[in-house]
């Protein structure tokens, strides 16, 4: 890895830090993580191979990112604050954001600094191509986590929006 893959890295695990804090959901909170994940998919993902089982691979990251989302996305607290809706990562989303970055951080380090090997037997028995296959199916996992977490918010936010003051009925931790 880079140092410029480092920075992309922590650059997209900053990114819980006003989740935590707190943040009205307008357009700049929307474009943001858009535009950082777009950023990072069109600067590693050249190509998507669809030789072998390259394909069930990205489905099989892109659910484990759309869950991950799905997760962020509901153990965020919502609520009312002088009319607009404010979202709040709570712990469980905090960490679920930040394990479902640093893994594909932690597979990339891994796959160049010892695990290698594993990796390409892994590789070699379940029929994906190789790095290309592998580096899609990542970015596909990243996209698919924070699209997720994005609609899913929005989403609620319209009910939340819809019912008043009150706090949404998924609001959690």
């Amino acid at each position: 890895m880079t140092t410029t893959d480092y920075l992309i890295s922590a650059v997209l695990v900053l990114l819980v830090i006003p989740q935590v804090r707190g943040t009205r959901l307008n357009l700049r909170n929307l474009l943001l993580p858009l535009v950082l994940v777009g950023a990072a998919a069109a600067y590693y993902l050249k190509t998507v191979p669809t030789q072998g089982h390259d394909v069930a691979l990205d489905v099989a990251t892109v659910l484990v990112g759309a869950l991950i989302g799905a997760a962020c996305a509901y153990t965020t607290r919502l609520r009312r604050q002088n009319g607009v809706v404010v979202a709040k990562a709570g712990f469980i989303a905090a960490v679920l954001w930040i394990v479902g970055m640093a893994a594909r951080t932690g597979f990339a380090y891994e796959a160049n600094h010892g695990g290698r090997t594993a990796i390409v037997n892994f590789s070699r028995t379940e029929h994906i191509t190789g790095a290309g296959a592998w580096t899609a199916a990542l970015v596909l996992m990243a996209l698919a986590q924070v699209l997720v977490r994005l609609v899913l918010l929005r989403v609620r936010a319209r009910s939340t929006s819809a019912v008043g003051a009150r706090t949404s009925s998924f609001a959690t931790v």
